[in-house]
C-alpha cells in the first residue's frame, strides 16, 4: 500500500527572519499556507507589518530563511516573474486617479491582466454601481477604499496581500470586506492581512509582531515575547 504525499504548501515561510531599518521584526519563523488559508499580521504602528508584506511579495529579501511559492524561492528572478502574477496587492495608499471615472480606475487594472467583464459586477458588489461614472474626487474615504476592494475582485488573482484593508470603512463596508475575503478563500485563494483593527476571518492563523522600541527590553527579549500562533 502506497502512502500519499502531503501536498506542498502553496506559500511557505521557511525559518524566516526579517529586518526593518536595522531592527529585527521576525526571527526564525515557519508558516505554511495552503489553498484557502488566511494569515493575519498584527502589531502596533511601526512594528513592520508593511515590511513583512513586501517581503512576502518578493520585493524585500528575508534577512535569513526563504519565502517559497510552490517550493521555489520567490526572490529568484525566474520564479519572481511568475509569482508576481499571482499577487493582488491592496496598499494603505489608495493610488486612485481622480482624472478617471470610478469604473475606469477599476477596469484599467483588469485590462492590464487581459481580463474582461469583472469590473462592473465588482463595483456593484461593493455598493458603487451607481457611482461608476463619477470622478473619485466626489467619493468619501470609505468609498475610495471600496474602489480598491473592487480592484481585488476584478483582477481575480489567487494571493491577496492586504495592508490595513479596513481603514476608512464603515460597519457595512467592513462586513463586505469580511464577505469577499471568505468568498475568495472558498475558491481556494490565500489571504494575508496586515491590520491593527479587528477583522473577522474564520480559522485564520495569527502572527503578532513585537513593538519596535519597548522600554527596558532587548530585541531578543522582545522577540521571545512576541505573541504568535501558526
Amino acid at each position: 500500500m502506497s502512502l500519499r504525499k502531503a501536498p506542498l504548501p502553496r506559500l511557505l515561510l521557511n525559518n524566516v527572519s526579517c529586518m526593518r531599518n536595522g531592527h529585527q521584526i521576525l526571527r526564525h519563523t515557519n508558516v505554511s499556507l495552503h489553498d484557502g488559508s488566511a494569515l493575519v499580521l498584527s502589531g502596533a504602528n511601526g512594528s513592520g507589518k508593511t515590511t513583512m508584506l513586501r517581503m512576502l511579495a518578493g520585493f524585500n529579501r528575508p534577512s535569513a530563511g526563504q519565502v517559497l511559492w510552490n517550493g521555489h524561492d520567490v526572490t529568484k528572478a525566474g520564479v519572481f516573474d511568475q509569482y508576481k502574477l499571482q499577487l493582488n496587492w491592496l496598499s494603505l495608499k489608495d493610488a486612485i486617479n481622480d482624472k478617471f471615472t470610478v469604473f475606469e480606475n477599476v477596469v484599467w487594472f483588469e485590462l492590464l491582466d487581459k481580463k474582461e467583464g469583472r469590473s462592473m459586477p465588482a463595483l456593484e458588489l461593493m455598493g458603487l454601481g451607481r457611482l461608476a461614472n463619477e470622478k473619485p474626487r466626489r467619493l468619501s474615504m470609505g468609498q475610495r477604499k471600496r474602489v480598491q476592494l473592487a480592484r481585488l475582485l476584478a483582477l481575480d488573482r489567487p494571493i491577496w496581500l492586504l495592508d490595513e484593508p479596513s481603514v476608512a470603512l464603515d460597519e457595512d463596508g467592513l462586513r463586505l470586506l469580511e464577505y469577499i475575503i471568505a468568498d475568495h478563500r472558498k475558491k481556494g485563494g490565500i489571504v494575508i492581512v496586515a491590520t491593527h483593527q479587528p477583522i473577522q476571518i474564520e480559522d485564520a492563523m495569527f502572527l503578532r509582531l513585537p513593538p519596535r522600541f519597548p522600554r527596558g527590553m532587548s530585541h531578543t527579549d522582545m522577540l521571545d515575547r512576541a505573541d504568535w500562533i501558526v
